[in-house]
């Protein structure tokens, strides 16, 4: 299979085309945007611009949807100990967190000292809406090239519920520790607003709530939610602007008593069902839904190619597949 000599889409992505020199076309775009470091700069610039407007008012500062995996343990970290941030971290606990990063979340938030709530969604729902997720794609192409169905309809739950609590608590930003591959720079600080939230809201929860009845909406916002504007929060992806170096990182969670996990697969460091959503994206579509995310971060130059190929390459640990398909009840 060919694979772009600069980053490691393969040929099978979507809308993909190679040059003379087998360099691909997303490639030769991001070419041409020069050096990042400036625009960095300006959203990181923003962020502390919000963080002076809106710090020590009243409640908490933001909400941070806290997974335990490497990159939002890094983020609580920043936020507690390098902008003395009061941070409530939010949970989604939906059935698949893996008993090592159930440990890490509960250390790290001792650790640096933050407030905490995890949200359990009823398993029986979650589980009709995973196992229906890897037998059927009901969202845009354009979304399933970042991400596969199952992963889409968990995080399409997990930033409703983080858009539900901000609101009713009144707090003014959320933080996604997204990574630089996940989180476009050009959205890492942006403000939400009915019209906008509304018009996403919509796009997500019109197949759930067809395909899994109106029990959905009580993870979503309702109609009584769009009539306070003032209290719309900033979404931020802080990953996106600060430096991001992964040794660095883990040597930094190490430190605050957070253990990689090796229960889980090579791309992730919380879920156990992720495993199972790249392969049954990787068997639907022809590639890992992780690409998309590893050839950016291998040109924001934080990844090597090598490194990202391995990580698309490598294979969970045994047995992790079958687990997770035995218990959402598929054959």
């Amino acid at each position: 299979m060919t694979t772009c000599t600069e980053c490691v889409l393969p040929e099978t992505f979507p809308g993909i085309s190679f040059d003379g020199e087998g360099v691909c076309n997303f490639c030769l775009s991001a070419r041409g945007t020069g050096s990042r470091a400036g625009e960095r700069a300006k959203y990181r610039r923003k962020f502390e611009e919000l963080i002076t407007r809106h710090s020590g008012r009243s409640g908490y500062d933001c909400l941070l949807c806290f997974s335990g995996g490497k990159d939002s343990a890094f983020t609580l970290d920043l936020l507690r100990n390098r902008y003395g941030l009061r941070v409530l971290a939010l949970t989604l606990d939906n059935g698949f967190i893996s008993p090592a990063a159930a440990e890490n979340i509960r250390r790290l938030v001792d650790a640096v000292g933050a407030d905490h709530i995890v949200f359990k969604p009823r398993f029986d729902l979650m589980r009709r809406i995973f196992a229906r997720s890897a037998e059927e794609d009901f969202y845009p192409e354009k979304t399933l090239q970042r991400a596969s169905t199952i992963c889409t309809s968990c995080i399409s739950i997990v930033k409703s519920v983080a858009l539900r609590t901000a609101i009713e608590k009144g707090i003014p930003i959320i933080v996604y520790g997204w990574s630089p591959g996940q989180a476009p720079l050009n959205s890492s600080v942006m403000q939400t607003n009915p019209a906008l939230m509304r018009a996403a809201q919509r796009s997500v929860l019109g197949p759930l709530a067809e395909r899994f009845g109106r029990e959905i909406e009580l993870y979503f916002l309702e109609d009584r939610h769009f009539e306070s504007p003032e209290l719309f929060p900033c979404n931020v992806h802080p990953l996106a602007f600060l430096d991001y170096d992964e040794a660095e990182i883990y040597s930094r969670l190490a430190e605050l008593g957070w253990i990689r996990p090796d229960d889980t697969d090579p791309n992730s460091t919380n879920c156990l069902l992720n495993a199972y959503a790249n392969h049954v994206h990787q068997q639907r579509f022809g590639y890992n839904p992780y690409a998309f995310e590893i050839a950016n971060m291998v040109r924001e130059g934080v990844m090597s190619r090598e490194e990202g190929l391995r990580r698309l390459s490598e294979s969970p640990r045994g047995g992790l597949v079958e687990m997770v398909r035995q218990r959402l009840g598929i054959r």
